[in-house]
């Protein structure tokens, strides 16, 4: 059933991904806001967002929004790289009345943290051809080399939540060949699915690669952005989180239970 705006005394904030990669935000934001209430979607029914055009991406984004508003939510992560740079913009633009948070690349940690000034970045397509993102790239130019590494069917292979297969190792080493290299000393996870395979990635960069997540500071600025919208943070219980999923339930809620360390209901997407 979906939640009500009256169903709760603290408003929900919504949280969305095209599929479970997302979860590692929600994981970072359930850290820092356990007193309010969370909802996720996993919109892996529509998935991979990086392999699709804006418009389709756009327009899944406003029925995502329009989910969350009808259960009162007004503060909303958009845990997805790529629809951050497709759909941020149009959604400001379309409910000036709800609060946004995006993710991006962690270019600018990154730049910070290397030592020899070679930067690798890992991402699905969409994020590397995104106008968002060229602009990102090009307000670090002559900071840092920048390897940029585009991730063909990585998202979709952690989607299926076996993350000790075999083939998922090798298409993470392919991936990760060129940066390797290219001797690159810090890379930027550009998904948010891929922090789950992070030790993947790290075994096959080697171990003196940083890798740089940007959840943390993403729940940091949904902190912010709850307490302008809301006032100060509700000193309450642990709330539940609810997840959706648009893909199948059962495959939802095994990887929430593998991968996060609180309980969420898991339920079809309406």
């Amino acid at each position: 059933m979906l939640p009500t705006p009256g169903a709760a005394a603290t408003p929900p904030i919504g949280v969305f991904d095209s599929g479970v990669g997302g979860l590692s935000v929600l994981r970072a934001v359930h850290r820092l806001l356990p007193g309010v209430p969370l909802h996720y979607v996993a919109d892996s029914g529509y998935a991979p967002y990086g392999e699709r055009g804006d418009d389709y991406v756009i327009a899944r984004s406003r029925h995502l929004t329009e989910f969350f508003r009808s259960a009162g939510a007004r503060v909303i992560v958009i845990a997805c790289n790529t629809a951050t740079a497709a759909a941020s913009r149009d959604l400001r633009e379309r409910y000036p009345d709800t609060a946004f948070v995006g993710v991006e690349p962690g270019l600018k940690p990154a730049v910070g943290l290397s030592h020899n000034g070679q930067v690798g970045v890992l991402a699905t397509g969409g994020t590397l051809r995104s106008e968002k993102f060229r602009k990102l790239l090009a307000s670090f130019e002559g900071q840092a080399r920048f390897h940029l590494q585009p991730c063909p069917g990585l998202a979709h292979a952690i989607e299926q939540g076996d993350l000790a297969s075999a083939a998922l190792r090798d298409l993470v080493a392919s991936h990760c060949q060129p940066l390797r290299e290219a001797g690159v000393d810090t890379v930027v996870l550009g998904c948010t699915h891929y922090p789950f395979v992070a030790p993947l990635i790290q075994q096959a960069l080697g171990p003196g690669v940083r890798l740089i997540d940007t959840a943390e500071p993403v729940a940091r600025q949904t902190v912010t952005q709850f307490v302008k919208m809301h006032g100060a943070l509700p000193e309450r219980p642990v709330q539940p989180v609810r997840a959706y999923t648009s893909g199948e339930v059962a495959v939802l809620q095994r990887i929430a239970a593998q991968w996060l360390d609180f309980d969420v209901a898991v339920q079809a997407l309406p």
